[in-house]
């Protein structure tokens, strides 16, 4: 790993630092250079560098807290747990995920890292209450979507989520799982067994570290990356106002194809789907319906 990688994955294990601090750190610093340097920091880097300055432990430098022992002994345990770490400036970072608003600038993953190169990719979400319906739909259109080579990624949720990666699987197929939390936090546990096996056969990703505790604002933010790493976003089952309505709504700000399975008026799961296909969505009643347009607009 080489040292300017090693810093940029060491502020991101800093609990406060945000995407835009980083983001000025970088603008002022391109290399990161001045975090090793062990003197005050100026006035006008005091302005510069305000989150860093209560983030990291010393006022006066910020060596200390770049080589604090803890973290470094944590990313130098990552490969021994084969955990692979790929910044927004390595070559395997997926492009379709530079796109999208505040990319990550660092994905951990566990599993098969070319799945990453693989495409097309389609997000497949719903409500984490999946009814006979979702799950028959599910049953119903995934063979010829895996047939097809379609790579399925959602968010290793209960419900809709856990179905999605599981009937990929089961149908020979590939699947990436974005999570909340960290790698050493798996939540559902319910989920447990099926994130270990796809850390073994398919992939699984954070923009977290590792050792990161999922908190309830990681859920809608991993939602971007979901649907920024897919060429489409398949909404299966969701109520108003779901969390799966905000990944469509990620997917349309960048421009990305939003299909949704319609339902019945009398079914608060599928009110959310039916008002996406008000909206625009494509109505999706086959595989085929997914796979014209993801054929047309692949990249």
């Amino acid at each position: 790993m080489d040292d300017f990688k090693e810093k940029l994955i060491a502020l991101l294990h800093y609990p406060n630092m945000s995407w835009h601090s980083i983001f000025q750190m970088l603008k002022r610093d391109p290399t990161l250079q001045s975090l090793y340097h062990e003197r005050t920091m100026t006035m006008e880097e005091n302005y510069l560098f305000p989150l860093a300055i209560t983030t990291l432990p010393s006022t006066n430098s910020s060596v200390s807290a770049l080589q604090s022992e803890t973290i470094h002994e944590q990313i130098r345990q990552y490969k021994t747990n084969d955990i692979s770490v790929i910044t927004i400036f390595d070559k395997e970072y997926p492009a379709n995920l530079k796109e999208i608003f505040q990319p990550p600038w660092a994905l951990f993953a566990k599993g098969d890292l070319s799945l990453l190169e693989k495409g097309p990719k389609l997000a497949v979400v719903g409500s984490r209450q999946a009814t006979q319906y979702g799950k028959n739909a599910i049953r119903l259109i995934f063979p010829e979507l895996i047939e097809n080579d379609l790579l399925i990624v959602s968010g290793l949720a209960k419900g809709i989520d856990a179905l999605a990666h599981e009937y990929a699987i089961k149908n020979g197929g590939n699947t990436i799982a974005v999570i909340a939390g960290g790698l050493y936090h798996i939540y559902p546990k319910d989920n447990m067994n099926l994130a270990l096996e796809m850390m073994k056969t398919q992939l699984v990703i954070s923009e977290y570290p590792p050792d990161t505790k999922p908190q309830r604002w990681h859920f809608p933010a991993r939602n971007r990356i979901i649907s920024g790493l897919s060429n489409g976003t398949f909404i299966i089952e969701a109520k108003r106002k779901s969390g799966s309505l905000i990944t469509a709504n990620y997917a349309v700000n960048e421009g990305r194809d939003v299909f949704s399975l319609p339902g019945s008026i009398f079914n608060p799961y599928s009110a959310g789907t039916n008002e996406l296909i008000q909206q625009g969505a494509k109505l999706v009643t086959r595989a085929e319906d997914i796979l014209e347009e993801i054929r047309l607009n692949f990249r």
